[in-house]
């Protein structure tokens, strides 16, 4: 007990001894030990580090989750270290709907299915941006917060530790100023060495600690390639999944007769009747072409036309078709008997004869 009492008692004297110190310092009464230039530099970058990298974490958090109320409930969730829940993101939830929407219309006809063709899609940007958030976290995020909680904790420490030592050497410097006696003033020699001694030495530490500042630079600078190649990675994932619904879309007719009724589509769900490529159909001798195809022939007018299957263009020149699609359609001069110039809204191009059923 009596040893507590004498080392609460020697903390106390530290105590008020650098109290005084610091605010006969502030009113300009005492002197003050300046730190040497290199170890102020190294002090103000590793400020600028701790700055910029918590700027660069918290608006990284607000590109990956733009919800201000997600990231708190997931902050709460870190706190008490409990698994944050599963939950859909917007292009997850939108996808939900669009299917919903597509089975409710029927995958059977154009928009059913396309919006069942979106949904998927949407989903698929779901999983992609879940995954972009999930390694964005762990190879940029964490690096970053592992360093404010970390690293700089250990620094802000010794850093501290240095400012108690600084004030114990001006303290002991001007208690040997106002030593008189011989006694006090070998006193306050030993006690000034003491002091001098312990400052250098954390110094020192807290020196060694700033210039890891480097290396931690280096590290955030890996770090800061990872993100980059994960976010590449996910917008060209991204853009992939579009490219790929593009096409999936591209051969959907712009306007329908009767979008109600089932007809042809790409979903798989639906059986659509096949037809022969254009190429290997028999040529019809003009002899016995159908009425309205000669009298079609014969003017320079248009008719509308129903699509009897499925075509996929073989080139820029041809039109794709769908099945039960109507379309608009007109004999050119000079193009192939097996062949009308077919045109769907702004777009145009040959389709097959064998592929239409012209109406009245």
């Amino acid at each position: 007990m009596e040893f507590n009492v004498r080392r609460l008692a020697a903390d106390a004297g530290t105590f008020l001894s650098r109290a005084v110190q610091f605010t006969e310092e502030k009113f300009g009464q005492a002197e003050k030990t300046e730190l040497d230039a290199h170890l102020e530099t190294l002090l103000g970058r590793a400020e600028s580090t701790k700055h910029w990298t918590e700027k660069i974490m918290k608006q990284t958090e607000v590109v990956l989750q733009p919800n201000p109320n997600v990231r708190m409930e997931e902050f709460l969730y870190e706190m008490l270290d409990k698994k944050v829940p599963t939950r859909a993101n917007n292009h997850e939830l939108l996808g939900e709907c669009m299917i919903d929407s597509g089975h409710e219309f029927g995958p059977g006809t154009a928009y059913g299915s396309a919006l069942i063709k979106c949904g998927e899609t949407e989903k698929l940007l779901g999983s992609a941006e879940k995954e972009f958030i999930h390694s964005s976290a762990i190879n940029f995020l964490t690096p970053f917060r592992n360093f404010i909680e970390g690293d700089f904790k250990t620094i802000s420490k010794e850093r501290k530790l240095l400012q108690n030592k600084r004030l114990d050497l001006d303290a002991a410097k001007n208690r040997m100023k106002k030593a008189r006696a011989a006694d006090a003033r070998s006193a306050a020699e030993t006690e000034l060495r003491i002091a001098q001694s312990e400052f250098d030495r954390q110094a020192e530490i807290t020196r060694l600690l700033l210039e890891g500042i480097g290396s931690t630079h280096a590290h955030h600078l890996r770090c800061l390639n990872d993100f980059v190649d994960a976010q590449a990675a996910y917008y060209a994932q991204c853009y992939q999944y579009m490219v790929n619904l593009q096409k999936q879309l591209g051969s959907f007719p712009s306007t329908f007769t009767n979008n109600n009724q089932p007809g042809g589509s790409s979903s798989a769900s639906v059986s659509v009747p096949s037809a022969p490529p254009a190429a290997s159909l028999p040529t019809l001798p003009p002899n016995q072409a159908s009425p309205a195809l000669n009298e079609l022939r014969s003017t320079s007018g248009t008719r509308k036309a129903r699509v009897l299957y499925d075509y996929d263009a073989a080139s820029s020149s041809e039109l794709s078709l769908l099945a039960d699609e109507v379309i608009t359609v007109s004999s050119v001069p000079g193009m192939d008997s097996d062949w009308l110039m077919g045109q769907r809204g702004n777009q145009k191009g040959k389709v097959p004869i064998t592929y239409l059923e012209l109406l009245n």
